[in-house]
């Protein structure tokens, strides 16, 4: 693999200095334009704006952030889960995500100083724009009070993640003095979700319900209330949760309030060409159009995690060739083929019978199973113009998107013991759009659902774990009851800090 090694720098919780970059094109192909000094920035209303840019960017930004290395969110999770194993071009290759796909996780290695360093990268930006917009010159009610929802919108976001990756974190809600993030405790998990909770409440009255062109992308009042019913739903509040995923779902299989609905072909929702359909609840944004070289290291846009995931030296049609990344596992394989599943061909490719077919030939990677994956892969059709082609692909990722939100409400009503009938609804409506018959609505046809429906695209980790599934599917991995449902605290925040480690590291 081609890649930048960057070392670790010290410890980096949380900067209250923080440099923002201005937007520059649209909201969704953002680049650094110069750097300013938080402490004179925020004197017009351009300035607040780029000051909700640079919160939104740890989103979208898969290499550089806080520790100058790749932080990509799909490769370790779909390594730590039974969809994928990690592949590269050793068992060295992208250690961090090795050492999760085997379960040999140490506070020094992993990828958790991936995840810490963005999502408090993210919650320091948003913190400092949520202080500063009070006081900006010349910025209108309206547009002050859409960019306090955002910011709180995104705060929540990234302390949802730093919650189920970690749980014992601290708490910021304004900025503070570089000197004193060494002296913050962890709290308890629940004061988290306290305040990603009010969070969400607070922003979604000012979100827009909708949003199109230039500010595709941004938070609406569909991604926060999807966001607030799977909040709700991690803590097994289930009817509160079920009532969320209605407001975004309604009807079964018909157009939601928000205008959301299923795609009529399965295969669309992921391609380039139908960016923030109406399958999309909140999609992070990727451009291949701004030639990227790896002189622009820690700016990309584009989605690296494409190149990744290709099969090595590729040679022969559709596809590019890539890192040979998340092969896919023969588990996930024999899911889809037992049903005969028809979501299998747009998930996964037989690398193996596609050279055997033709003329084409690719390299074995680590951990080769012959699969490889759909979704994001990298297709000769994408190929960018101008730049170094493997940091120029436009694949966008769909966080939240209605299916997901379809089988999640159905779970929580389930668990809540109420409106069985509905609950069918919303898995029936998922099967059908590929042809499926209907099944029961149980809790073990919603589960073996979300793996068909969702799988690669970074759910099944978390799924396994707050599900109880994960020492029984991942135990032959490694994975240790009481230690591997969360990542350690990366070394380097321990170190003359109040940090305590989580148990088993």
């Amino acid at each position: 693999m081609k890649r930048k090694y960057i070392s670790y720098g010290a410890a980096t919780m949380l900067l209250g200095v923080a440099l923002f970059a201005s937007c520059k094109k649209s909201f969704l192909e953002l680049q650094p334009a110069g750097q300013t000094l938080e402490v004179n920035y925020y004197s017009t209303p351009a300035e607040a704006f780029a000051g909700l840019v640079a919160a939104y960017e740890p989103l979208s930004t898969e290499t550089g952030g806080i520790d100058n290395t790749y932080s990509g969110v799909l490769g370790p999770l779909n390594s730590a889960s039974d969809d994928c194993v990690t592949g590269g071009g050793s068992s060295t290759d992208m250690t961090t995500w090795q050492v999760w796909n085997n379960y040999t996780l140490s506070a020094a290695q992993g990828p958790q100083g991936e995840y810490w360093g963005l999502d408090f990268k993210g919650v320091s930006r948003a913190n400092i724009i949520l202080s500063k917009l009070p006081a900006v010159p010349g910025l209108d009610d309206a547009t002050k009070a859409r960019y306090t929802a955002e910011a709180k919108f995104l705060r929540a976001h990234y302390y949802f993640d730093l919650v189920r990756l970690f749980k014992n974190i601290p708490l910021f809600t304004t900025p503070i003095d570089p000197k004193e993030a060494y002296n913050q405790p962890q709290v308890a998990p629940a004061e988290i979700y306290t305040l990603v909770e009010a969070d969400l409440n607070a922003a979604i009255p000012d979100l827009p319900a909708t949003v199109s062109g230039a500010e595709n992308g941004r938070a609406t009042k569909a991604a926060a209330t999807a966001l607030l019913g799977k909040v709700l739903l991690y803590q097994e509040k289930w009817a509160a949760a079920a009532a969320q995923f209605k407001l975004v779902n309604g009807t079964p299989g018909g157009t939601g309030p928000f205008g959301n609905k299923l795609l009529a072909k399965f295969g669309d929702i992921f391609s380039p060409d139908h960016k923030f359909n109406t399958e999309a609840i909140f999609e992070i944004a990727h451009t291949g159009s701004q030639s990227y070289s790896w002189n622009n290291w820690g700016s990309f846009k584009s989605n690296v995690y494409t190149q990744m995931i290709g099969a090595r030296s590729y040679n022969g049609p559709v596809f590019m060739q890539g890192w040979g990344f998340n092969p896919v596992t023969k588990s996930l394989v024999d899911a889809f083929k037992a049903t005969n599943d028809p979501r299998y061909g747009y998930t996964v490719v037989n690398m193996d019978s596609l050279t055997a077919a033709s003329s084409s030939s690719y390299e074995h990677s680590y951990q080769n199973t012959g699969y490889f994956m759909v979704k994001f892969a990298p297709l000769i059709k994408y190929k960018a113009g101008t730049g170094t082609t493997e940091l120029n692909y436009p694949n966008d990722y769909i966080e939240i998107r209605l299916a997901d939100t379809y089988l999640m409400e159905a779970e929580a009503l389930i668990k809540a013991g109420s409106d069985a009938g509905r609950a069918k609804d919303l898995l029936d409506a998922v099967r059908a759009r590929v042809g499926l018959a209907s099944v029961p609505a149980t809790l073990d046809n919603i589960y073996k659902e979300r793996r068909l429906e969702l799988a690669t695209e970074g759910h099944r980790w978390f799924d396994l774990v707050r599900t109880g599934q994960a020492a029984a599917v991942l135990g032959a991995d490694g994975f240790k009851t009481g230690t591997h449902e969360l990542l350690p605290i990366p070394l380097r925040e321990l170190n003359n800090t109040k940090l305590k480690q989580n148990p088993g590291y």
